[in-house]
């Protein structure tokens, strides 16, 4: 009989992936059999990029990163994780205020689907001042983002903002 595969959805909006993000999705990689990049929405966020344009953007960023697939959600993340029968949900937090907030939206997902545990894990060092809405800003100001995003997610928002920086 074959072990039930165990299966981790690293969650986000994504608007767009960052080195940060990456470096929780390949630790999970090393934890889980399988793990799926959700791009997802936030109605609380306004975003620079669509949902088709986050989840494109992921997939060139995780190219190479064996056990990865990016896919996209309008629902909720506990339903997802219930149609994917993930045992885990896996976020990263950089600081005590992202703790906080993801231990209530762990609360909340348990609640509705106890089979996925929440794995939050800590920023890796150097990781902790990068975030999207660092990225966004920089791009509209035109300031180079090459320290925050690999470069294949780079062309690909310069695909979607025809700007050089």
């Amino acid at each position: 009989m074959e072990a039930k595969k165990r299966i981790a959805i690293v969650p986000g909006s994504f608007d767009p992936i960052t080195n940060g993000h990456l470096d929780i999705v390949r630790r999970a990689a090393e934890l889980y059999d399988k793990v799926y990049l959700a791009v997802m929405i936030n109605s609380e966020k306004r975003y620079m990029f669509t949902l088709q344009q986050r989840k494109k953007i992921a997939e060139t960023a995780v190219l190479g990163i064996d056990k990865v697939e990016v896919i996209s959600s309008e629902g909720y993340l506990w339903k997802l994780a219930e149609e994917l029968d993930a045992c885990a949900i896996v976020k990263g937090v950089r600081n005590s205020v992202d703790r906080e907030y993801e231990l209530k939206m762990a609360e909340y997902n348990s609640a509705h689907n106890p089979k996925a545990e929440t794995v939050l894990l800590d920023t890796a060092d150097g990781l902790g001042g990068v975030s999207s809405t660092l990225v966004r800003e920089k791009i509209m100001r035109g300031e180079d983002i090459s320290s925050y995003l690999p470069d294949s997610a780079i062309c690909e928002i310069y695909k979607i903002i025809p700007q050089r920086i």
